[in-house]
């Protein structure tokens, strides 16, 4: 194990998209992080594969059932040694098993209980379902994503899932880990994926203050596509590229390599009514040469630019290649940890797991006897894989 949260205990109660993604975070960075599946998840012996969910990379896996008192019990022993839990159920799931936050903080007065929700563990949405294009919708995010004269283009789940939601568990769990130190006290920590949206929009909130964002009028701003300088242009080959020459100097450095230096209507660059129609000079533009060709002429430039890449190309691409961006343990292409540590290096340490595939060996090692172990699992309190 290694990485600047080497020596942290974690649990995980499995959960879906935000909460493994922010216990994948917490596993990257060093910590060790259990996840905890439902007993009857385990439908036999776990594969010689690894589990196909890269979310789950890093850490070992377990099985219990929590509506089994015994299950409930052996939960609650494993948090009186962990540093923290985290959990994605709807507000009150937790409180009816038998281990809400009020039971864990009293076997483990130090511990930090993450809670990730879409609604928050309040409010009058608090009870209902949802899913990150709602809690988008409802922070004031999904309204101004699109282009000008068609509807709210959702950015897949990657906003309210898991920038908005996954992100901000893994950070407000270590901000309280850190708070803990301290004071030797541990804290609820109430992650739902429509406030973390919210704040992610801190700097459009700014611009609106400003006067320089029309929240009325999506698609026609600076950073919305309403500019013609910040962008994405298809090629001739049917490709895209991205620009984003907004500061003045790198504005001249697209005229100039595009060969509209001296060209009189992109002088006024800001002159928002005159966007649309030079968004078409520019499309037009761009459709005359192959992204490759683009490349050669802007890449390594001060235009702002890139070639807009698919997946599987942004992992054979020089820059990233150069940068380890993009790793492949066991064959299998996936985005390396990050950010990186000068001195306490990330990495990804082992293979996803299967449901109950170390349920026998991590009970052990956390403190429980071995007959206590045996006992459990023949009644299914836990379960092995």
């Amino acid at each position: 194990m290694s990485g600047p949260l080497d020596g942290y205990r974690i649990i995980e109660i499995a959960g879906i998209g935000p909460g493994p993604f922010a216990a994948m975070l917490l596993s990257d960075m060093g910590a060790e992080v259990i996840r905890v599946e439902r007993a009857g998840a385990v439908r036999g012996p776990a594969p010689d594969a690894p589990h196909g969910d890269i979310l789950r990379r890093g850490r070992r896996n377990i099985a219990l059932d929590l509506k089994n008192p015994d299950g409930v019990e052996t939960l609650l022993q494993l948090v009186e040694s962990a540093d923290a839990l985290i959990e994605g159920f709807r507000p009150g799931v937790m409180e009816r098993l038998g281990v809400g936050p009020d039971v864990c903080l009293e076997r483990n007065p130090k511990l930090v209980f993450g809670r990730m929700t879409g609604w928050g563990q309040d409010g009058p949405y608090a009870l209902a379902a949802g899913h990150d294009i709602n809690y988008i919708a409802l922070a004031g995010a999904l309204a101004h994503y699109g282009r000008a004269g068609q509807p709210p283009t959702p950015p897949m789940n990657m906003v309210g899932d898991f920038g908005g939601g996954g992100m901000f568990l893994a950070f407000g769990v270590v901000c309280a880990l850190l708070e803990a130190q301290k004071s030797g006290e541990g804290q609820v920590v109430d992650t739902a994926m429509v406030d973390g949206t919210a704040i992610l929009m801190t700097m459009f909130w700014a611009f609106h203050h400003m006067g320089a964002h029309d929240i009325n009028r999506r698609g026609e701003n600076l950073l919305d596509t309403g500019a013609h300088f910040y962008d994405v242009y298809e090629c001739s080959d049917g490709e895209y590229v991205s620009l984003g020459s907004i500061e003045p100097q790198f504005y001249a450095e697209l005229m100039r390599l595009t060969g509209l230096d001296g060209d009189e209507e992109f002088a006024a660059q800001m002159d928002a009514s005159k966007w649309p129609h030079l968004k078409e000079r520019l499309a037009e533009l761009f459709r005359t040469k192959t992204r490759d060709e683009w490349c050669e002429i802007m890449e390594h430039t001060d235009v702002c630019f890139a070639p807009v890449l698919r997946m599987d190309e942004a992992a054979q691409h020089p820059h990233n290649v150069e940068r380890n961006t993009f790793i492949a343990p066991g064959g299998v292409t996936q985005p390396a940890p990050a950010p990186r540590f000068s001195r306490t290096a990330a990495e990804v340490d082992r293979p996803p797991a299967h449901d109950g595939q170390h349920t026998r060996e991590v009970l052990v090692e956390w403190g429980i006897d071995e007959s206590q172990v045996d006992a459990l699992i023949e009644s299914g309190a836990a379960k092995q894989a």
